[in-house]
Order: C-alpha cells, then structure tokens, then sequence
C-alpha cells in the first residue's frame, strides 16, 4: 500500500511498509520507534499534553512505542531542521559569551 508517510526523526520514506503501523514498527534507516505521538495526526505542540484528542491519555515520552487507540500516522512529520539558523543562533550565543 503506497502512502506519504516519511520517518518522524530521519525523513525516510515508509512507503514500504503497510497500514496500520504495529505499535513495535521500526523505521528501517535509523531504526525510530514509529508508533509514537511526534508521528501522530493529533499531536501538537500548542496543546498542554501535545495531543487534540481529548479523550486520549496522556504520552509523557512522545518520541517512544505507545498503547495509545488515537494513532494515526501523519504524512510529512518529518520536519527538516534549519541548520543555518541554529548556526546563527550558536555564533550570537559564542560572541554574546565571549566563546
């Protein structure tokens, strides 16, 4: 079954892998656990437990396998991260701190 869903940690494409996700999947690249909230439609980091779901439990480690009924893996969780600006940021940080 072809899907969208790329690693929330590394970006790798899980297309190869078929829906649902066991809650023990592992990404095959960097070997993430994939049933956890940070892949999740309903997590978002606006909410107080980081989920939209109200009925849910709360997942204190959002980067780990979870029991939670709610998962739905979200296309495109992988969120690249912008290295130029935290460069700037360590270099404001480094001359701010005589570094």
């Amino acid at each position: 079954m072809a899907h969208d869903i790329q690693c929330w940690k590394c970006g790798t494409s899980l297309a190869s892998l078929s829906l649902p996700l066991r809650r023990l999947e592992v990404c095959p690249a960097c070997r993430a656990e994939l049933h956890v909230c940070k892949l999740c439609v309903e997590y978002d980091t606006t909410r107080a437990k980081r989920c939209r779901e109200p009925t849910a439990e709360e997942v204190r480690d959002k980067e780990r396998a979870n029991f939670c009924d709610h998962f739905r893996p979200k296309p495109k969780a992988w969120i690249k991260a912008d290295t130029a600006a935290l460069e700037a940021v360590k270099s404001d940080l480094a001359k701010l701190f005589g570094g």
